[in-house]
Order: C-alpha cells, then sequence, then structure tokens
C-alpha cells in the first residue's frame, strides 16, 4: 500500500548543494552588483538573501489602444530596485477583508509594462523560469497586489528563476474599438498583447539572469489563471512558454469573453464625452474615461451589448476552449488546472459555529438552506466525497469554478496525457475556522505562509500547514523542472483522463481521488443553473 510521504515529513529546508540555509539577512547594492545587459541597454537590481531582485523592468511601451512596441533604449544603467507603476484601477476600491487576502496599493499609470525578476545567479545555470500573472480578473490587480506574489522564497528554494508582470487592465486593456480604424483591431485584447510582449522579454532577455527561455511555466490565479487560457488559444504566444498552471481560473460565464462589436461601447462613451471622433478616446484623461464607461455601461449591460473588459475573440485569439475548442498548436502543452474548497462561498465567517453545532443542528441548517428534499439527496454524495468533513460545510461548496473546471480537464485530457487536477481542501485558523476562500492556496504555492496571517494557529495547525505548503511547492517546482508535478512529498498522482479525473486533494492529509466529487459537483450545478459538466466542448 502507497505510504503518503507527508507524514513523515520533517521541517527542514535546506538549499540545493551543500550549505543549508541560513536565515540571517544579506544585502548588497554597488556599481558593480547587480548589473546586467538587457536588449535595450544596463539595469541594476539588488542582491538579498542570496538573491538578485529586479523590480520594475520595462518590458514594452504602447499608445492606448494599440499593441506594445519595444522600449526606447538607453544610455545610462537603469535603477531597477523599485517596484514600476501597476495598472490605473476602473473603481476606487476600499480596503477590507486583508486578513483573507491582504493587498499592497501602489501608483497607478498607464505606463505599467513593466516586470519583477528574481533570481539566485546571473550565470548560465539555465534554470527553470515562473511568470507569474495576477488575479483580478482583467480588469483589476497587479503584480505585487497580493502580499504572498512576492517571488523570493520560490526562487530561491526552488533555484528558480520567478518573473511577475504588470499589463493593461480593463478599458486600458480590453475595450474593442476594430470597428473605428485598422490600427485598433485588436485593441480589444491589448492587455493580452502586453502579456505577450512580457513573455518576448523573457524569450530574449531571461538567459542573462540565469533562467532558461526553452523551460518558461506561466501560472496565474483567478484572472491569472484565466489569462494562461487566454495565452494557450492566442497564436502569437505560441512557443513563448512550455507550461501552464491555471489555478482557480476556469469560472465559467464569471469570465466570459467579449462576445460582439464594441462600437456602441464605444459611441456611447464618446457621447458622453462630447467627443467627435474615436481617437479622441486615445487622449482623453482616464478618470473621466473611466466615469463616462461605468455610466453607461449598466444600460449596455442589460442590453446585452459587449462591455469590454475581458478578451475579445478575433483573429488574434481564438476565444474561451469551452465554446470554440483547444487550439491544436498549443493541445500538447502541459496543464495543472485546480481550485479550492470554498472559492467565493468562503470569503467571510460563517453565520454560525460550526464546531458547536450539533450534527442534528447542522442537518437542520442544511434543510432550511437547501429544502428539505435537496438536502437528503446532496448530503450522501457529499458524506462519500468528503468524509472528513462537517455536513454543514455542504453550503460552502464551491460549483461555479468546480463545474466547468471539471469540464475543462476532461476535454484538455482528451488531446493529451499531461493535465493534472488538484484540489485545495485545507481550511484556515480565521474567524473560528473557514473552508478554503478564493486566494487562500496562493501563499502555500509560493512557500510564503510565513507573509500572512492566517495559516498559524496552535502548533499543531502550524505544523500541518507547514507540511502541506511544503508538498504543494515541491510540486510546483517539479512542475516547472519536468512538467511533471510527481515528487516525493506527495503520493502518486496520474495525469488525468477524458473519464479519469485523477485530483490532488490537499487538505490535512493529501490523498490522489479519481472523480471522487462528480456526482456532488454535477447535483449542484443543475440545482444553482451552472453549466453542465457533461456537455461536449466543440473542436
Amino acid at each position: 500500500m502507497y505510504k503518503n510521504p507527508i507524514s513523515m515529513y520533517n521541517i527542514a529546508i535546506t538549499l540545493r548543494g551543500t550549505e543549508e540555509y541560513s536565515m540571517a539577512h544579506t544585502f548588497q547594492r554597488d556599481k558593480s552588483t547587480a548589473l546586467v545587459s538587457t536588449a535595450s541597454g544596463q539595469i541594476r537590481g539588488y542582491r538579498h538573501d542570496g538573491l538578485t531582485i529586479f523590480k520594475g523592468i520595462p518590458y514594452a511601451s504602447a499608445k492606448r489602444f494599440h499593441a506594445p512596441e519595444a522600449v526606447e533604449p538607453w544610455k545610462d544603467v537603469l535603477d531597477c530596485a523599485s517596484y514600476g507603476f501597476v495598472a490605473p484601477l476602473l473603481n476606487n476600491e476600499r480596503p477590507n477583508g486583508e486578513l483573507y487576502v491582504p493587498h499592497r496599493y501602489w501608483p497607478m499609470d498607464e505606463r505599467c509594462q513593466n516586470l519583477n525578476v528574481w533570481t539566485p545567479g546571473l550565470d548560465d545555470a539555465a534554470r527553470p523560469v515562473l511568470v507569474w500573472l495576477h488575479g483580478g480578473g482583467y480588469s483589476a490587480g497587479s503584480a505585487i497586489e497580493h502580499i504572498a506574489y512576492d517571488g523570493a522564497n520560490m526562487s530561491r528554494l526552488g533555484d528558480v528563476v520567478v518573473v511577475s508582470i504588470n499589463h493593461r487592465l480593463n478599458i486600458l486593456g480590453y475595450f474593442d474599438l476594430s470597428d473605428f480604424g485598422e490600427e485598433y483591431a485588436n485593441s480589444g485584447n491589448a492587455g493580452g498583447d502586453d502579456i505577450i510582449a512580457a513573455l518576448r522579454w523573457v524569450r530574449d532577455n531571461i538567459a542573462a539572469f540565469g533562467g532558461d527561455p526553452n523551460n518558461v511555466t506561466v501560472f496565474g490565479q483567478s484572472g491569472g489563471g484565466a489569462k494562461v487560457t487566454t495565452l494557450l488559444q492566442s497564436p502569437a504566444a505560441d512557443g513563448l512558454y512550455a507550461k501552464g498552471v491555471i489555478m482557480s481560473g476556469v469560472i465559467g460565464p464569471v469570465l466570459s469573453d467579449a462576445r460582439g462589436s464594441g462600437k456602441a461601447m464605444v459611441e456611447a462613451v464618446m457621447k458622453e464625452l462630447d467627443l467627435s471622433n474615436a481617437q479622441a478616446l486615445e487622449t482623453v484623461d482616464y478618470a473621466s474615461f473611466a466615469r463616462a464607461y461605468r455610466k453607461v455601461r449598466p444600460a449596455l449591460q442589460a442590453a446585452g451589448e459587449n462591455i469590454g473588459c475581458c478578451p475579445h475573440p478575433n483573429a488574434f485569439y481564438k476565444g474561451e476552449p469551452v465554446t470554440n475548442g483547444f487550439r491544436v498548436e498549443t493541445s500538447r502543452v502541459p496543464l495543472m488546472i485546480g481550485s479550492v474548497f470554498g472559492e467565493f462561498s468562503s470569503f467571510s465567517p460563517a453565520p454560525y459555529d460550526r464546531d458547536a453545532m450539533s450534527e442534528a443542528e447542522q442537518l437542520d441548517y442544511l434543510r432550511n438552506a437547501f429544502g428539505a428534499q435537496t438536502a437528503e439527496q446532496l448530503l450522501p454524495i457529499f458524506r462519500k466525497a468528503y468524509p472528513e468533513r462537517h455536513p454543514i460545510d455542504l453550503v460552502r461548496l464551491d460549483s461555479i469554478f468546480r463545474a466547468p473546471e471539471i469540464r475543462y480537464i476532461a476535454e484538455r485530457s482528451r488531446l493529451n496525457e499531461c493535465t493534472w487536477s488538484y484540489l485545495f481542501n485545507m481550511d484556515q485558523p480565521i474567524d473560528g475556522g473557514n473552508t478554503p476562500w478564493h486566494c487562500s492556496d496562493i501563499p502555500y504555492w509560493f512557500h510564503n505562509i510565513d507573509l500572512v496571517e492566517y495559516p498559524h494557529g496552535d502548533s499543531g495547525e502550524a505544523s500541518v500547514s507547514t507540511r502541506i505548503q511544503e508538498a504543494l511547492f515541491q510540486s510546483i517546482i517539479a512542475f516547472a523542472r519536468h512538467g511533471d508535478p510527481n515528487n516525493g512529498m506527495i503520493p502518486e498522482w496520474r495525469a488525468c483522463a477524458p473519464d479519469h479525473e485523477r485530483t490532488l486533494v490537499a487538505g490535512t492529509t493529501i490523498e490522489v481521488k479519481e472523480n471522487f466529487d462528480h456526482s456532488l459537483i454535477a447535483s449542484l450545478a443543475a440545482r444553482e443553473g451552472s453549466i453542465s459538466i457533461g456537455q461536449n466542448v466543440q473542436h
């Protein structure tokens, strides 16, 4: 019988080579340290704790609504020790829920085409490269928004090069003006073009940072995971990456494409701003542009018009694969795809004290929540899928992500033998104990649980969190290195087949389960009007 090595894990992290990693901080910054020649000119970063770090490296520049272009070369050494601008937000966000998803807010500007690099050495080691695509849908977020996006631990402990990028968002990155001139042919995907430009920069420059341009893994969570799929469906991205990781990024209609012409939206915004031509939108100040867009959007959205802020299917982008099929050119790209138990439903404290409730009280709650008949139908299959969970956890189980994800994985695995499925199922010691929410797994993959508060409960919980972190971290590093996530920290994890989804379920223990929740999710999805996970995809 296979023995799960997680139960025997001793908490001791050592770097590759013979030296054990010392937690003593080291820093170096001078004229000759962390100096790299890129295609556009020399840049200087700094050394910290065994890494060389660069922030705010410009990878492209662009006029509003236009495709990105190469940056103008510079003569002097460019200081790259500070994060660059992030894309402007469409709305002025009010900070809240910081214990659940800790944020960093940063100066915003349209000149946001910049990236950050963490590397163990400026040498010829040809390390795997992981390029992080941030969440926030296609409208918000940044490369540094979540504290756990920091790439230092991943780079140091995994001996990999980590890159995170900023790109245009919302009406700057996904606003279709193609009816107003050939120059705007792909304005509806300008943000995606920025990501592709960043990957070209990686291809052309990353060897000087100790990375292998032929072994690039794009990975992202939520909207960042959806952007991995967008790259798969964009011909211009072909050959710029080798593998992908989609974390809570298959969301069905929540992040669907912006279909149809954007003409009605453009004309409505122009009217609101009293502009006579579309070209004038290139120079209007962003605040006025965003205000006009927000005002006209509700009526156009209700009328079914293209309101932008999502990728636009056209000659440059095939469209999401559920409707349009996967491009054959990228059908063999290995993918890791997964989500978390609770997703959006676990974002806030529960209105009940789970641990203080008897089973009878929990069953009464379920009957009130679902109706008696539905609760009686769902509970047995929930117990079978999640025997370790409280019955009341059923009210927080996600199907909005999981239902389309099951379908996506099944269809993807018809094309290859390199699609892996996972589920993050580990409760967190916050607000009396909460099922895992959207973004809660990010620190674990990055090896950054020490940067956030919520994984650390009592000594027993902290120990489990540390072990699960190491298992997930080693899995993503193995995948980036070899295209296969298997490693000594987890049970054998086989790739999926069309009728055999083999899911790595990471809770307080780690197991691989086959089709373990399909009937449960199908029942929930049918109840909630979600897409059918058995529906065929067009090829």
